[in-house]
């Protein structure tokens, strides 16, 4: 840890850096998303739907796996030597992939690109070493401003594929895209190299089996566990919302992947409030927040664009006779008349409305004809119910918008903590904590398929969210109660009034 008591210039120098590299490495990370997409859309190769899940999962899983023991190496050597050889070594399978032709090549490749995901355990325990215990929160925010990298890639990729391909006239042109990414790490890995001073925390002599003795206790798996939903969901969603804007509001392959991004450039500027706020209010006030507000976004969201027929109220005969006449508006029967409700059509053109709250319409079918006898409490009319529910699209959009932010906010809440837990072993502890964030996104967009298929609804993946946000929440809640109550409430205090 650092014995300064406030940062200086040294200290933002190296964050601009750390900032910088995960930015560049985030983006990398996230290159299949938008390239593979391409590739298949425009018949360049021919790969099925399992071949592109691996490819789009494979990177991510690499990046995760490997998050731990990058952590342990960042504390046992320092975070210039790991940060600047990890962006120059992610570098070359980048490069070579532009020269790729076939499937298994591609997920070779893909594997060891994936890599660059791992730049966030090496960032978080070489930005906290060079701050002081009440500013680590905020620089670890702003450090996590790196993940904007996801939206860059969906937003420019696919623009920047069009372009470097002519609008389809140079199909070959897309292997310029991983030439640019690579060349932009080995630039970055050299400032690294020129300008970063290197850093150890305070337990950088101890032993393997000194380092790894965090991973007992079970606050380490809990602080995963937020992290899987606030991080993990995060690089799941950043690449689930392309092909969701696709299938449920129809529209092309550049303008889902703005939409998407949408979503994950506010999640990634926003960590750095996170931090702020963290500092200022304590890191648990600011998750009970945040897992509330996932809670009630996730459950607004889970509600599917939807068209519903059923039976509604009809008409009944009030007494026995003989039908006299039938019209457009009401049935006679003897002399009494029974008012018929037309149907409106009032839905036909709803996709040029904005439609915020489902709607409602209301219409009779006759079932007799003039002539026919009738008794009492006959059916002479069927009613039928149609609710709608457009599910805007801007509006879904503003939603998924809030989410990402507050989730950005999270993010940083929780690595709040482990400065406070664990001083001197924050590479570590971060790594696995990264770890298990990183499978999420791994896992995320499988699960989200098999859901899928098993509902139907695309919004299930949301259901999902609303389950992990509230089981998040409730062990939270145990666990600061008991702390509270029985054996450490000099912890919660210090989550309670943050040190300034």
């Amino acid at each position: 840890m650092t014995t300064e008591t406030f940062p200086t210039a040294k200290s933002h120098r190296i964050l601009f850096l750390n900032t910088l590299g995960f930015l560049v490495c985030f983006a990398a990370w996230m290159i299949n998303g938008v390239l593979v997409t391409y590739l298949t859309d425009n018949g360049i190769f021919h790969w099925d739907m399992v071949q592109i899940g691996w490819l789009l999962g494979v990177p991510v899983l690499t990046g995760s796996l490997f998050r731990l023991p990058i952590g342990i190496l960042t504390d046992k050597i320092g975070g210039k030597w790991v940060f600047g050889t990890l962006l120059i070594f992610s570098a070359v399978p980048l490069f070579l992939l532009s020269v790729a032709n076939s499937y298994g090549m591609f997920l070779l490749l893909s594997f060891l690109f994936g890599f660059a995901g791992t730049s966030f355990a090496v960032g978080v325990g070489f930005t906290s070493v060079w701050y002081p215990q009440n500013w680590q929160g905020r620089a670890i925010g702003i450090f996590g401003i790196g993940t904007a990298g996801a939206s860059l890639t969906t937003l420019i990729g696919p623009s920047l594929l069009n372009k470097l391909t002519s609008n389809g006239a140079n199909p070959e042109g897309w292997r310029q895209l991983p030439v640019i990414y690579a060349a932009v790490l080995v630039v970055v890995g050299i400032l690294f190299f020129l300008f970063a001073e290197n850093r150890k925390p305070v337990a950088s002599h101890k032993t393997l089996v000194q380092l790894l003795a965090p991973l007992k206790q079970v606050r380490v798996w809990r602080f995963g566990l937020y992290y899987f939903l606030l991080f993990g969901c995060f690089v799941a969603f950043s690449q689930w919302l392309v092909p969701y804007f696709v299938n449920v509001y129809d529209v092309g392959l550049v303008q889902a992947g703005f939409y998407a991004s949408c979503f994950s450039l506010p999640a990634g500027l926003f960590r750095a409030v996170g931090g702020f706020l963290s500092d200022k209010y304590g890191a648990r006030k600011v998750m009970y927040t945040v897992l509330s507000t996932s809670i009630v976004l996730s459950f607004f969201l889970i509600i599917p664009r939807m068209e519903i027929a059923s039976p509604g109220s009809g008409i009944m005969a009030s007494k026995a006779g003989t039908v006299t006449a039938v019209t457009a508006n009401e049935v006679k029967v003897d002399e009494k008349s029974y008012p018929i409700v037309k149907k409106s059509n009032k839905f036909d053109n709803l996709q040029n409305n904005v439609m915020v709250f489902p709607a409602k319409d209301s219409w009779h079918e006759v079932m007799v004809k003039p002539g026919d006898k009738v008794t009492k409490k006959q059916l002479l009319a069927q009613g039928t119910t149609r609710i709608y529910f457009q599910a805007n699209m801007w509006i879904f959009i503003v939603l998924v918008m809030l989410m990402g932010m507050t989730w950005g906010i999270g993010t940083a809440a929780v690595f709040k903590h482990i400065p406070d837990y664990f001083p001197a072993q924050i590479g570590l502890v971060g790594g696995m904590v990264g770890l298990i964030g990183g499978l999420g996104g791994f896992v995320g967009p499988i699960l989200f398929g098999y859901l899928l298929t098993l509902t139907g609804l695309w919004t299930s993946s949301w259901m999902f969210i609303w389950i992990l946000s509230m089981l998040c929440i409730i062990w939270m809640y145990l666990v600061i109660t008991k702390m509270m109550g029985k054996r450490s409430p000099e912890l919660t205090d210090k989550f309670e009034h943050p040190p300034h």
